[in-house]
């Protein structure tokens, strides 16, 4: 297994990635954002290519075995000071960013996913492990993440690897198809 820095020219897999980590969230607020004659795989492709912002490539890294892209982190500095929830933040989101601004000034890994065919070959460990170099290398002191409830395998993983439970908040539903019911806070000091 190698981990690389990702490039914009792995869009593709990062969204994927990204979608996967969060239960088809994304995609279905990429559909809802082109409408029902876009395409929200492009969209989040070209999100994913921007040079900026927290969903860059930039801030992601791949894990590689024998060649094959097989694994994703994606994570970045958590804001200092966090500031209020925007009132025009759809409702979909705001348990997510009120759990964010629990963990102020840690590094916060948005994305942790494995292709199925490579799960259970100790990549997100390695991920988590990279993660939680480039946060002290960064200056910070924990690393935060949310995951959801029905994400058994990998609350096992972080609790396995020492990061315990901080907050919880409801999953806001609305017209997202999704069996979760909260999603968790976990931090772990680094």
């Amino acid at each position: 297994m190698q981990i690389r820095e990702a490039t914009a020219a792995d869009a593709a897999h990062l969204v994927r990635f990204i979608n996967m980590a969060a239960d088809d969230l994304p995609l279905h607020f990429w559909q809802k954002t082109v409408g029902p004659e876009g395409d929200p795989w492009a969209l989040g492709a070209e999100r994913a290519a921007r040079e900026s912002g927290n969903f860059s490539y930039r801030n992601a890294w791949l894990a590689e075995v024998e060649g094959a892209v097989a694994a994703c982190l994606l994570g970045y500095p958590a804001e200092e000071e966090p500031g209020p929830i925007a009132p025009e933040t759809p409702a979909i989101f705001v348990p997510l960013l009120q759990l964010e601004a629990l963990a102020p000034g840690s590094w916060y890994l948005n994305v942790l996913a494995t292709y199925a065919p490579f799960r259970g070959k100790g990549l997100g460990r390695a991920l988590l492990a990279h993660a939680e170099t480039v946060a002290r290398q960064g200056g910070h002191g924990a690393v935060s993440l949310i995951a959801a409830d029905t994400h058994h395998a990998a609350l096992r993983l972080y609790a396995a690897q020492g990061y315990h439970e901080v907050a919880r908040r409801a999953v806001v539903k609305d017209d997202w198809c999704v069996d979760a019911q909260e999603w968790i806070l976990f931090s772990k000091p680094c």
